[in-house]
């Protein structure tokens, strides 16, 4: 037999591996689309917010004699580095660490620096509200803590009892009520309502993504929204807050100014806006337009076009977030996706209609942009549990192994020498 046709002979075999020796290695997939689309949402908020965060607040640091005014900059950036760190570690072991035992002392932890945020000596009171912890520039709120751990919370409790969705709602609602209902009470003592009013919205869109009929939750939201009103109309500084709301403009120098400062911003903007860096109400008129009314410096500077942007983003955060859940391999993965999701979007939407004269005034940061520098943290870490989430499941991939040389193939490779070499050497004596 030629040397040819022995190489064909083998071919076959060593391409016909032995299942039995064949190895297994995983093989990733590219990154679907809603992860896509979650890391370009992010990073373009997170681009247009310090933007909108420098133009917002150096003004008043320079005509303060503070340097060039960069000081909220600076911090904005160093807090969105440290919260981009947190976002790209839980994208890759999110799930992973937030195992029963760590959520629950996540949760301990957070409700009981709650706790003491409220005590005189310890907590940091600012504007008559005291919320934070810390010292000079750098200040920590717990309540920030207290979203993301009770969305955690809840959506491992409704996995794990899936049945009594349909037992009543009272039953499925208790177990979630006793945790979150004594941290909500103390966010409204700081008094922080706007906090507590995001809360209450994610929780309940958390219950409508687990199975709870929407005529129940519109019942349990009528009572929730009466125990509110009852405590807002027993608060002086709430009341006011809700008089300014139905009438700004006869309040325009009081309860009402920062409300009728931001129409003011926006009416002045228009289509297109002044332009990027002009705003006149940023400066000595527009209360916190850094933090809570930097949508009303964007609707200034860059005019409706500038806020539809920052609605098309958060669209797709949103679009990819309820994606991911659909797409979630179990039901945690998916309700947490869902409570996430609903936790950036109830905050984004609060907001903006806090700021566009929809609803009172509340203290709610704008998600990303906003100077709010544990909001920013908090936001991006769970930026990262839903990447975790929408992260490709790696495949199997079989790699055959060379197969091990047979008897019989061993046998047929001698028989091939010994044909060989009596044909070789008769060809060299012919030659001689």
């Amino acid at each position: 037999m030629s040397p040819a046709s022995a190489l064909r002979e083998r071919v076959p075999r060593v391409a016909a591996a032995d299942p039995g020796h064949a190895r297994v290695r995983p093989k990733a997939g590219a990154p679907p689309i809603e992860h896509r689309m979650l890391i370009t949402a992010t990073l373009c908020l997170l681009a247009f917010g310090s933007v909108m965060v420098y133009s917002a607040s150096s003004p008043l640091g320079v005509m303060s004699g503070r340097g060039f005014g960069t000081g909220t900059f600076v911090r904005y950036l160093v807090f969105g580095a440290v919260g981009l760190i947190a976002m790209q570690v839980l994208s890759r072991r999110g799930l992973a660490l937030f195992d029963e035992r760590s959520l629950r002392l996540f949760l301990i932890g957070s409700c009981a620096f709650l706790l003491l945020v409220l005590v005189p000596g310890v907590g940091r009171e600012v504007n008559g509200a005291r919320r934070w912890f810390g010292a000079g520039p750098i200040q920590f709120q717990p309540s920030e803590l207290v979203k993301l751990a009770l969305v955690l919370y809840a959506a491992r409790y409704l996995a794990d009892h899936p049945k009594r969705i349909g037992s009543g709602l009272i039953r499925l609602i208790t177990p979630i009520a006793i945790v979150a209902g004594p941290a909500c009470l103390l966010i409204v003592l700081e008094p922080d309502m706007g906090t507590a009013l995001v809360i209450m919205l994610t929780l309940a869109a958390l219950l409508l993504a687990a199975g709870v009929p929407a005529r129940k939750l519109a019942l349990l939201a009528a009572l929730v929204g009466m125990i509110a009103l009852l405590f807002v109309l027993t608060q002086p500084y709430q009341r006011a807050r809700l008089e300014s709301f139905l009438h700004p403009w006869s309040s325009k120098s009081t309860a009402g100014f920062q409300a009728v400062q931001g129409q003011i911003a926006l009416g002045s903007g228009g289509v297109f806006g002044v332009g990027l860096g002009r705003s006149v109400q940023k400066i000595y008129y527009l209360p916190e337009a850094p933090t809570d009314f930097i949508l009303a410096v964007v609707g200034e500077e860059l005019g409706v076009m500038g806020i539809g942007l920052v609605a098309v983003l958060y669209g797709m955060v949103g679009y990819a977030g309820f994606r991911t859940a659909r797409r979630a391999r179990d039901r945690y993965a998916k309700l947490l996706a869902s409570g996430l999701t609903s936790l950036i979007l109830c905050q984004g939407v609060l907001n903006i209609f806090v700021v566009l004269g929809l609803a009172p005034l509340t203290g709610v940061p704008l998600p990303f942009i906003s100077y709010a520098p544990t909001n920013l943290c908090v936001m991006l870490a769970s930026v990262g549990l839903l990447l975790n989430i929408a992260r490709p499941v790696k495949r199997l991939a079989v790699v055959e192994a060379p197969s091990r040389d047979s008897d019989a193939d061993r046998d047929r490779r001698r028989r091939d020498r010994r044909t060989r070499r009596p044909g070789a050497g008769g060809r060299r004596r012919a030659a001689g």
